[in-house]
């Protein structure tokens, strides 16, 4: 192997160990960046305007009170602090009943305005897809690999429910509703109903496919665990 061989040998590998780890970091980086540029800065003027309020006169001036809270490094900390204590708190209370009205009342005010309801439900429903580890538990239940487009091409599906029970009732068949979604965003996809015994069960978390579909079929799981479980023909609606 010459030396030019091995220099693009090394440097992929060597790529391929610290580009992850990079990409993390400066993820990382960006979302801390995101939330001082746009919600720290205002909570820092907020905390300002109190401590002045609490002094009084004869305290620290508003200038070198921002130098500490607004431009200095201690009240960049101070900020981000308050606004992850902010996150939890409004986390904490939309888990009682008085939260979840208050929040229902807001949400319906959302609604009702022009603009703004026609974003906010598409943004909720891409924010509660990937955030609400409950909800997305019971929206899919298992991972499928299903014919689709056509026969013989196989795509993973996620079932999400049973099939019309009036299809059921007049082929004899038991039916599945099966979500295959689109690779590199699975939050969008196609909503088809089949048999169930045209279905294969794969042993795969639902964490497990979202990476395979994500990565457009990189990352894929451990061939070893990637078992497929047998289904026994069905006749009935479910």
């Amino acid at each position: 192997m010459n030396i030019g061989r091995r220099f693009k040998n090394y440097f992929f590998r060597g790529l391929a160990v610290l580009l992850p780890t990079m990409l993390t970091v400066w993820i990382l980086a960006w979302g801390y960046a995101l939330v001082q540029t746009n919600i720290t800065v205002y909570i820092n003027r907020g905390l300002v305007w109190l401590i002045q309020w609490a002094q009084g006169s004869d305290g620290l001036s508003k200038a070198d009170l921002e130098k500490i809270f607004v431009h200095g490094a201690a009240g960049s900390v101070v900020g981000f602090l308050i606004a992850l204590a902010i996150v939890v708190l409004v986390g904490a209370l939309l888990v009682s009943v008085a939260g979840k009205a208050l929040w229902r009342l807001v949400e319906v005010f959302i609604l009702n305005t022009p603009v703004l309801r026609r974003i906010y439900p598409y943004v909720k429903q891409v924010t509660d897809f990937v955030l609400s580890e409950q909800d997305q538990k019971q929206m899919f239940s298992r991972v499928v690999a299903v014919e689709y487009p056509r026969k013989g091409a196989w795509s993973l599906g996620f079932v999400t429910g049973t099939g019309f029970r009036r299809v059921a009732d007049e082929f004899e068949k038991e039916y599945l509703t099966v979500m295959v979604p689109t690779s590199p965003t699975p939050v969008t996809g196609y909503v088809v109903v089949v048999p169930k015994e045209e279905t294969i069960t794969l042993d795969l978390t639902i964490e497990e496919a979202f990476r395979f579909i994500i990565s457009a079929g990189v990352i894929s799981p451990d061939h070893k665990r990637m078992t497929v479980v047998p289904l026994p023909n069905a006749v009935g609606a479910a």
